[in-house]
């Protein structure tokens, strides 16, 4: 008997992903998917906890799903993600109408564990975190996901120990993928007719190097590999840590044609005391020196990034020196955040905290900078032609579409002519605005 499910993702694409593996496994089950959790037979919240204000979203959404289960007792509400491994069953005793919590290891007992709930009339919880855990096979006869893109999971799990973070007790220690497996499924999504894949994990310049899942081959031989697949057409990967960017990673911005010019390389303070407590095992020498040999190899090439605004011990030095990182190597864009405590992470033990009021002024000046340079950056691309590969109808009037340049910049232009996504064109880009370009198709 068919089924509905629902599911809302918070976070980073390591979620979207694992949302969509959830979805492919119930739809083993006979489930699909609905847009309206008041229809869905099961409800999935994944859900993400890197900082205080991801983890306040997903609770706040909880309330809405008990209205729909007291109207729907037959409901099942799943609740995964890192708050889930994060809080465990702690979670039944502020919310006792969930009927699931499971970390992100467990995401594949999905099927099972809703059985389970349904047959035992009782809250299943599933946040064991194995150091034994292999990522399972991927699944070749289903299909979740935009047809044109895709992402593949490569690894999960980080094993850095960053201050601040929470992902090495939410996700578990670095598990790497069997190459011919990720090799395997990127084929199987070509012949598909995907277009564009990106490679994700944790760290993925880390790719095969540990443990029990070490690999014979690193992460340049990943990419050339994929991109070797005929029909892709444009290849991306996130996200990386400076300290293990390796000059061979570089190249392959000139000796992989189908490898975009745009890499996510989180930097997080300008300040070397910063970084050191934070333990990010980077200099910002190091880091700077890096970026710079990037753009000896790939000059067009569009750099974003990760910045923390706040850390316990930050002074108004430090934060300068984070502002003077802007300027040296103008980013394209920033995910910028204040720091706040997360659970098990060392620096919620940290002492000299910064007070709100100063985090909330260094995070609108850091964030007005970086909004002029990556509008200066755009207003750069005026009268060039760049390829674009189309996403989309754009949401603005008839005969306007949506795509995305190698170096990951929306672009919205004009062409009455029906497009299909993931088709390539060029296009004349006219004028720039704060998060897009606009253009025509030549």
């Amino acid at each position: 008997m068919t089924q509905l499910l629902y599911i809302e993702t918070f976070g980073c694409q390591m979620n979207e992903r694992d949302s969509e593996i959830m979805a492919q496994l119930l739809g083993e089950q006979a489930y699909h998917r609905t847009e309206h959790p008041e229809e869905a037979d099961v409800v999935v919240v994944n859900t993400c906890s890197i900082r205080g204000k991801a983890a306040h979203k997903a609770y706040s959404c909880f309330g809405r799903y008990r209205k729909i289960k007291e109207k729907n007792p037959n409901l099942i509400l799943a609740v995964t993600g890192c708050v889930a491994q994060q809080d465990g069953a702690a979670l039944l005793e502020r919310m006792p109408y969930i009927d699931i919590v499971m970390g992100p290891q467990a995401i594949y007992a999905l099927p099972s564990l809703v059985a389970a709930a349904r047959r035992e009339k009782k809250p299943q919880v599933a946040t064991d975190l194995s150091a034994e855990f292999v990522i399972p096979p991927f699944l070749p006869n289903l299909a979740e996901g935009p047809a044109h893109k895709r992402f593949i999971t490569i690894m999960q799990g980080c094993d850095n120990f960053c201050t601040y973070c929470v992902v090495p007790y939410t996700r578990g220690r670095e598990i790497s993928r069997s190459f011919s497996e990720i090799i395997a499924e990127a084929t199987h999504l070509v012949r598909q007719g995907v277009k564009e894949i990106t490679l994700i994990g944790q760290n993925v310049n880390s790719y095969g190097k540990k443990g029990a899942t070490r690999q014979s081959r690193g992460f340049p031989e990943l990419l050339r590999a994929v991109a070797g697949i005929d029909g892709l057409e444009r290849l991306r990967f996130t996200t990386s840590h400076p300290k293990d960017l390796s000059e061979e990673l570089m190249r392959c911005f000139v000796e992989i044609p189908s490898l975009c010019p745009h890499f996510h390389l989180p930097v997080q303070s300008g300040s070397n005391p910063i970084l050191n407590r934070m333990n990010r095992r980077y200099t910002i020498e190091d880091y700077l020196a890096k970026v710079a040999k990037l753009r000896e190899y790939r000059p067009d090439i569009a750099l974003t990034t990760d910045i923390i605004v706040g850390f316990p011990g930050e002074t108004d030095n430090d934060f300068a020196a984070t502002m003077q990182v802007l300027e040296t190597v103008r980013y394209h864009g920033s995910y910028s955040f204040k720091y706040s405590d997360r659970p098990n992470a060392k620096a919620a033990d940290f002492s000299d905290k910064i007070a709100e009021e100063v985090k909330t002024e260094r995070l609108a000046r850091l964030q007005a900078r970086q909004e002029e340079i990556a509008l200066e950056l755009k207003q750069a691309e005026i009268g060039k032609t760049v390829e674009v590969m189309v996403e989309g109808a754009s949401k603005a009037p008839a005969n306007q579409w949506s795509g995305r340049t190698g170096t990951n910049q929306i672009v919205n232009f004009s062409c009455a002519a029906r497009l299909v996504p993931g088709q390539l064109h060029m296009v004349e880009i006219e004028s720039a605005c704060q998060n897009s370009l606009r253009g025509k198709m030549i």
